[in-house]
């Protein structure tokens, strides 16, 4: 790393290791836009302050805005931001719990939650593993690629990998999961896996909040697909 590379991850480091602009990440890891006011509240600031943090990570194109009517809404830059935010969150040291309260009482948020725009958590870590297993996607070095199985698995689930390369994005990668300590998969595929299992109402979201519940119908299909049991 060069003194400039250096120099430049001294700043974003420190930009966002102030709590109140931590805050405001970690609430924008929902994947939706939200305005000054709502980011104000959940990062329990005031008004004027919350303009001056967004200033600056608009600055350091973390965040970008966008106007509608009166209101202006912040969100993610990128979605690389939301990835390299899971990654730090894996840090967070893990509790120790006992297998029972493992299996009986598995916090909702690390059992089934958004990654930003894909899934994660337990299931998502899960699903990963059987995509793996089955060779429908391939470790390359840590890397993730589709195999020529893949291909004609994702084509038969209802999903066009044609459409999803050549969207401006990461196509496959694997994102540290900040709960499970292991990846789970992110890029177009990962959202358009993620999308699927919304329209199928295999899962469904929670209001205010990154939790995902996986439905009845879900636990059925995610055991015959991945051989998932929930």
């Amino acid at each position: 790393m060069n003194a400039e590379m250096e120099d430049q991850f001294i700043k974003t480091a420190s930009l966002i290791g102030d709590p109140t602009r931590a805050s405001i990440l970690w609430t924008l890891m929902d994947g939706r836009a939200f305005t000054a006011t709502e980011l104000a509240i959940s990062a329990n600031t005031s008004p004027q302050n919350i303009s001056m943090h967004l200033g600056k990570l608009l600055d350091a194109d973390l965040l970008c805005v966008e106007k509608q009517g009166r209101h202006k809404y912040y969100r993610f830059s990128n979605k690389e931001v939301a990835y390299a935010l899971e990654a730090m969150a894996s840090l967070i040291p893990k509790s120790e719990v006992s297998s029972k309260s493992k299996t009986e009482n598995y916090p909702s948020i690390k059992f089934c939650r958004t990654c930003y725009d894909h899934l994660a958590g337990k299931i998502g870590v899960a699903l990963t593993d059987s995509l793996l297993e089955q060779k429908i996607i391939l470790d390359k070095d840590n890397t993730f690629e589709v195999s020529l199985e893949g291909e004609k698995w994702f084509s038969d689930f209802g999903i066009n990998l044609e459409e999803a390369q050549k969207r401006k994005r990461i196509f496959l990668k694997p994102c540290l999961d900040w709960s499970e300590r292991r990846n789970h998969i992110a890029g177009s595929v990962g959202t358009l896996l993620f999308n699927k299992m919304l329209q199928e109402d295999w899962i469904r979201k929670t209001e205010n909040s990154r939790v995902i519940i996986v439905t009845g119908k879900g636990e059925k299909e995610l055991f015959e697909y991945f051989k998932i049991v929930v």
